[in-house]
């Protein structure tokens, strides 16, 4: 398992090494010593797993606020997404800033998105697959986010805004310039 630092702090692309035969191939696609070597105090107690049938569904931005904020480690079954970390840390030297990862089930990538920044990832095939790991239950009563295309934020999504499907939910979603974020930047070590 490969491990590689992102332009934002804290923020890991996972690449899980394939074995291949003629059978097709073998890959250990998660490991909580690898993981420890690379972030220690995750621990993952919650998978999620969706299904986006559009082509160009977006879910996102989205976090937990504490007691109940989760990191993630989030990978494609089937099809391929652009995944999107947003730094909402304060007094982070990359507030606001944001990484695109192309994660698919060919490139069998993984992206560690750590509390702290918004989540979220739009489509690229139609009946993609996304699994992801979470460090804490789900909980209502924390979540938040940011609409997903605020002018502030700038982020490419790569298709016109008039082909993407939303959940009504995503659509409600306050702008970054709104945005109180709970969250406090500490120098990772």
């Amino acid at each position: 398992m490969y491990s590689t630092k992102t332009i934002l702090e804290g923020v890991f692309i996972i690449e899980p090494k394939r074995f291949e035969d003629a059978r097709g191939w073998f890959s250990e696609t998660w490991n909580q010593n690898h993981l420890d070597t690379v972030f220690d105090n995750i621990r993952f107690v919650q998978d999620n797993h969706s299904l986006s049938i559009p082509k160009g569904t977006v879910r996102g931005l989205h976090y937990q606020s504490p007691p109940s904020a989760q990191d993630k480690l989030v990978r494609v079954l089937s099809g391929s997404i652009t995944d999107i970390a947003v730094d909402i840390r304060n007094g982070s030297p990359t507030y606001g800033k944001s990484l695109s990862v192309k994660l698919s089930k060919d490139n069998g990538k993984q992206l560690l998105v750590p509390k702290g920044f918004l989540h979220g990832f739009i489509t690229l095939e139609k009946n993609t697959e996304v699994l992801y790991k979470c460090s804490d239950y789900y909980s209502p009563d924390h979540e938040a986010g940011v609409k997903f295309d605020d002018v502030d934020l700038s982020i490419n999504w790569g298709m016109d805004t008039s082909e993407i499907t939303l959940s009504e939910k995503d659509q409600d979603l306050p702008l970054f310039k709104d945005l109180i974020s709970p969250f406090t930047y500490e120098k990772i070590l």
